[in-house]
């Protein structure tokens, strides 16, 4: 499925701008604690967009499972590869802010 694809790179879209936001936000921490606090802001509504995205991708899996069966598997063995990849990532940016918070 197309759209699952396109939100797939949204969402990886969505945590590499989280990443990036996160680092500037430790980066200027001590320096700049007003711009740190706005890009920390940043990263966790980038995060905030990313699991939107990904809750939708679950709603078409499931509508797909309920009108017309179990989806094709290797869309399924590509999505849960992708998954797993979001995961890993989402789990660096998700330190990161703990180590803001600190």
């Amino acid at each position: 499925m197309k759209i699952i694809q396109k939100l797939n790179d949204k969402i990886a879209e969505e945590i590499a701008d989280a990443r990036c936001y996160a680092k500037m936000a430790l980066e200027y921490k001590d320096e700049r604690k007003g711009l740190a606090d706005t890009l920390y802001l940043l990263s966790t509504e980038e995060m905030r967009h990313m699991n939107l995205l990904h809750n939708e991708v679950v709603k078409i899996i499931e509508e797909h499972r309920r009108t017309k069966g179990e989806p094709p598997a290797n869309m399924l063995a590509v999505y849960e590869y992708l998954h797993g990849k979001h995961i890993e990532a989402a789990t660096e940016v998700k330190l990161l802010h703990s180590m803001y918070k600190e």
